[in-house]
């Protein structure tokens, strides 16, 4: 079994085995994470890799699990201005006034 030298945002320098470390990797990205338990506080840390990392750390024996990017990471941004409050406010009586949300509903349909 081979030593792993990793970093634990709360003890700094660990040594683990290749059981205690997994590796999550998004096949069409290749990008990717590892993950450990730290020995010493118990915290969960995962901190991003590069594939070359990656490489080293499967080499090694260390499991992995193949999954995409949470949306987040990867959707486009809207443009425009950020939401303010008369924004909430509008949208917040629109809740409250059945009729007009489902006029707003009705627009949003016939635009697609």
């Amino acid at each position: 079994m081979a030593t792993i030298r990793a970093t634990c945002t709360v003890c700094g320098d660990v040594e683990l085995g290749t059981a205690d470390v997994r590796v999550r990797v998004d096949p069409t990205s290749h990008q990717g994470t590892y993950s450990f338990v730290c020995p010493r506080c118990d915290t969960l840390v995962v901190k991003p890799a590069q594939p070359r990392t990656i490489d080293l750390l499967l080499a090694s024996g260390v499991e992995y699990d193949v999954g995409t990017a949470p949306m987040e990471l990867v959707e486009r941004r809207p443009s425009g201005a950020p939401f303010g409050e008369r924004d909430i406010h509008a949208f917040s009586s629109l809740l409250d006034d059945d009729g007009r949300l489902w006029e707003a509903f009705e627009a949003a349909d016939s635009r697609r």
